[in-house]
């Protein structure tokens, strides 16, 4: 017996109908525009605003040239910053450099007078102890220590300032890094060399 086969035929697919939208009237459009306008208007003077505002405070916090150096002394560590003195800074009424630590007088900071005469040297060795002002963070170590430090420090920046310093500053040994240190302590010693009393018997 002979089987015949069915032959089926595809239907073609129904194309797609795309709804094609009214376009708006010219009217509608207007009064978009017209609404969105001042919106924008609002924005950009916002913008402005805030731009002139950035400007001002820029221009109030403009900060002021320095010179900075570190200086070390034993454990003690002192940043220094130097600022030439402006004409509208009020002037001391002693013959005292105008130097702040932590925020302090110098001479409040370091009650010793030995202390100030070493934080002044460099300043007096340039015969210059009112024409700059200083600013500086110590930190660690003993008084005499912190001293040393913030005045290697101030030499270091004084020569940032001008490397024509260095020459009177290095001279008088401002500018030589001290590197003499606590030596370290020893087991079975006292300190680092002292030992206990040795008896014979």
């Amino acid at each position: 017996m002979m089987v015949t086969k069915k032959t089926t035929t595809k239907k073609p697919r129904a194309s797609t109908i795309t709804k094609v939208k009214p376009k708006k009237k010219l009217e509608d459009t207007k009064e978009i525009i017209q609404a969105v306008t001042p919106a924008e208007e609002l924005v950009s003077q916002e913008l402005t605003e805030t731009s002139q505002a950035v400007e001002i405070k820029a221009s109030s916090d403009a900060v002021e040239k320095y010179f900075e150096a570190v200086g070390r002394r034993k454990e003690a560590t002192a940043r220094v910053r130097v600022y030439t003195k402006k004409s509208t800074d009020p002037e001391p009424s002693e013959e005292k450099a105008i130097i702040t630590i932590n925020s302090k007088p110098y001479y409040e900071y370091f009650k010793a007078i030995p202390l100030q005469n070493i934080i002044e040297a460099p300043l007096k060795k340039l015969k210059s102890l009112n024409r700059f002002k200083a600013t500086v963070k110590v930190s660690g170590g003993g008084a005499h220590g912190q001293a040393d430090a913030v005045r290697l420090g101030l030499s270091r920046a004084l020569t940032l300032f001008d490397i024509n310093f260095s020459k009177k500053l290095r001279k008088a040994g401002y500018l030589t890094r001290d590197s003499r240190e606590k030596e370290r302590r020893k087991y079975g010693l006292k300190k680092a060399r002292k030992a206990p009393q040795w008896a014979k018997r």
